[in-house]
């Protein structure tokens, strides 16, 4: 048999679940007819019966709910059977006003029943049974729900910003991961809705409350009324057909009113647990110690002669078997284990071979005091703030990061590894401090400084430093030495090394929530490059060449608006690189220089330029080949320029010539920054203070001539 056609199968589905979808508008017609029509008393029989089952099922799924959102619907289900209970007495009270003289069953079977069996056919009695009722619901359970409810929702909605901020500083961390913090915001938010809906819907039952308490009253003096002036029965005779039966009408209301009043009582009070509500309380209460008290009182009072003996000594009883059966039950020995099949020894699976942390920070056994729980573990903390401030300059999350002991470093050493490849390496003094002389101390008059340690090197910044005790902190602090733990000096030092190589920390699952993150705010923008024309390979591949660029993703809308510009031009991968570095120049030279500061600016001259240009060029890349001594060359010059400017400087090139020279200084000129002409922004003032390769007609001081007119 042929499928059905797609055109035939939409409708159809449609046409299915439009049950699902008419069934509220339905029902709430449906209890305004039961309001403004007539109905028999045989259906009004079948929605009073139907109105008590509804209520029981309530009180059993708020019961067996093993936490408040697990019946986040019920403040609407409350509102729904408040409305169904008005609309029945709204009902009710016409039947036994027009039908009440003809006896008890023209109001129906279950009114009739209620006024006859729970009262005794006795108003009077009803009355007090009915206003008993009241009282427990009104003032008892409906109050004290209320009150419940009211203070829950301001501490859920006061908690609220400490919950989400909490969720922020779980991801930046690493620990839950973007699908698992969506679905933690969504509870979040559906727990300060659920607390509010019932704040305000233990209003209803408190209204409903007192709605069957004006409906009796009415029914009552109707009932006289309508009894004595219309079928001219005396004051008595009307009391016993209309006032009976009105008081079964409210006892048919009251009863599930109270059962609903219990259920919001039940959730607003309920603590979450892994158990429903019996399984709380009875786990709870299975404690012996506190049976044993019970059955020594009750038999103490069961022993004085004025008690009744006979119902005190066998409850004592009772509580003395129920101590005796749960002590036994903790006195028993726990189940032992089930044996677990040991693999074989020759046996060898790829988790013992295999290690899927991408950075690890290997140390020493000298070291390993410093992520010792008891000491406080500081290079753990200090590990986790260096994640969390990699991960919000970067603009994605960092995987967990690995810290072990290694038996090939030496005892005082430690390694930062990424992908199993060493990235930094360094040695430390446990119980000491480095003070980092970072060009602020004062030197006393003699020359020198008044500190003595341990001469080294600051691993990080290549600064020089000393080794003190922690005695002389105070000392080094007041000579202008910068002073941190040796925690401090490997978390920085991971830093700097894990920045340099950022790009390799990203990889698909990263782009993917990355991405993911991105579609919400802005799915149309996300469209233009993902999946098409990018997948997720390429994309990851063109994050990863920007992000070695220095160019970060923690603004990823103008990043990936000038990716979609770029591919909208090529679909080279040089080409969309030197494209998106262009639309974003402007955040590459902020990295070096403030909006209101001149740029340094360093040039090649202009015949070095050319011959580096028209050199040899790698067939397999088509960039160009520098030579050796002219590498050389430049590396020294502009470590001098830097060096004399004592700040970061910026080499402007020939686009074809950028990244040659990119790679070139890019490890061994770290304060020079390689821009091409390109990506110099227009409105960028700068000030060029050297020129790379210049012959003696051309003073250090002064630009090619090609960079001239671009200063101009």
């Amino acid at each position: 048999m042929r499928n059905p056609s797609p055109a035939l199968v939409g409708p159809f589905a449609r046409f299915q679940a439009m049950p699902a979808t008419l069934a509220l508008p339905v029902g709430i017609f449906v209890l305004l007819a039961l309001m403004v029509l007539p109905i028999p008393a045989l259906l009004l029989d079948i929605f009073f019966v139907l109105n008590i089952a509804i209520s029981i099922a309530v009180l059993m799924v708020a019961l067996n709910a093993r936490r408040p959102l697990d019946f986040s619907s019920f403040p609407s289900v409350l509102l729904f059977a408040t409305l169904l209970r008005l609309a029945l007495n709204v009902a009710s009270t016409r039947v036994v006003l027009v039908g009440g003289h003809e006896g008890g069953a023209a109001a129906g079977h279950v009114i009739e029943s209620f006024a006859a069996f729970l009262v005794g056919g006795n108003f009077v009695v009803g009355l007090f049974v009915f206003a008993i009722l009241m009282i427990i619901n009104m003032i008892v359970i409906t109050k004290g729900a209320g009150r419940v409810s009211e203070v829950s929702a301001r501490f859920v909605l006061d908690a609220l910003p400490g919950k989400q901020m909490a969720i922020d500083a779980d991801i930046a961390a690493g620990l839950v991961t973007a699908d698992e913090a969506r679905e933690r915001r969504r509870e979040v938010s559906v727990e300060a809705d659920f607390y509010g809906s019932m704040d305000g819907a233990s209003k209803f039952v408190k209204g409903d409350a007192l709605a069957a308490l004006l409906i009796l009253g009415v029914n009552i003096i109707a009932g006289f009324a309508i009894g004595m002036i219309s079928h001219g029965l005396s004051a008595s005779a009307a009391g016993e057909a209309y006032v009976t039966l009105a008081v079964g009408d409210a006892l048919v209301a009251q009863v599930p009113a109270l059962l609903l009043s219990i259920a919001a009582a039940a959730i607003v009070t309920r603590v979450s647990d892994q158990r429903d509500l019996a399984g709380q309380i009875g786990g709870q209460f299975a404690d012996p110690r506190g049976w044993l008290p019970v059955a020594l009182i009750l038999g103490a009072v069961g022993l004085v002669p004025a008690m009744p003996q006979t119902i005190f000594l066998p409850g004592a009883a009772i509580a003395a078997v129920i101590w005796w059966q749960l002590k036994r039950r903790a006195d028993a020995p726990a189940p032992l284990p089930e044996p677990i099949d040991e693999p074989s020894p020759d046996t060898i699976v790829l988790a013992d071979v295999a290690d899927s942390t991408l950075v690890t920070i290997e140390l020493g056994y000298g070291l390993v005091g410093l992520v010792d729980a008891q000491a406080g573990a500081p290079l753990i903390t200090r590990i986790t703030g260096i994640r969390k401030q990699l991960s919000r300059d970067l603009g994605f999350v960092l995987p967990q990061f690995r810290i072990r002991d290694s038996l090939d470093l030496a005892a005082q050493d430690y390694a930062v590894l990424m992908g199993g490849v060493s990235v930094a390496r360094g040695s430390l003094r446990p119980g000491k401090l480095l003070a980092i002389d970072a060009g602020e101390v004062r030197p006393m008059a003699g020359g020198g400084h008044g500190l003595t340690g341990e001469p080294t090197r600051d691993p990080s910044f290549d600064c020089p430093a000393l080794w003190i005790a922690p005695a002389a902190r105070d000392h080094a602090i007041a000579e202008g030495f910068l002073v941190v733990d040796p925690s401090t000096v490997i978390a920085t030092h991971a830093n700097q090394a894990l920045l340099a190589e950022a790009h390799q920390l990203l990889g698909p699952d990263e782009v993917r929530d990355w991405v993911d993150g991105l579609k919400t705010r802005a799915p149309a923008l996300v469209e233009a490059v993902y999946p098409d024309p990018l997948p997720l390979a390429a994309l990851t591949r063109t994050l990863r060449a920007l992000l070695a660029d220095g160019i970060g993703l923690a603004h990823p809308q103008p990043l990936f608006t000038s990716l979609a510009l770029a591919l909208q031009k090529t679909s080279d991968f040089d080409a969309v690189i030197d494209a998106v570095r262009a639309d974003l120049g402007a955040r590459l030279v902020a990295r070096i220089a403030g909006p209101d500061e001149p740029l340094k600016v360093v040039t090649l001259d202009a015949g070095l330029e050319s011959a580096i240009l028209g050199g040899m060029v790698d067939p397999a890349t088509g960039q160009p080949l520098i030579e050796p001594d002219c590498g050389s060359m430049i590396v020294r010059e502009v470590n001098a320029v830097a060096e004399a400017e004592g700040s970061p400087v910026a080499l402007i090139v020939q686009p074809p010539a950028r990244r040659a020279l990119a790679a070139l200084l890019k490890t061994r000129s770290p304060r020079c920054v390689v821009l091409s002409i390109a990506e110099l922004p227009a409105a960028q003032p700068i000030a060029v203070v050297g020129v790379i390769g210049a012959r003696d007609e051309h003073p250090p001081g002064l630009a090619a001539p090609q960079m001239q007119e671009l200063a101009a």
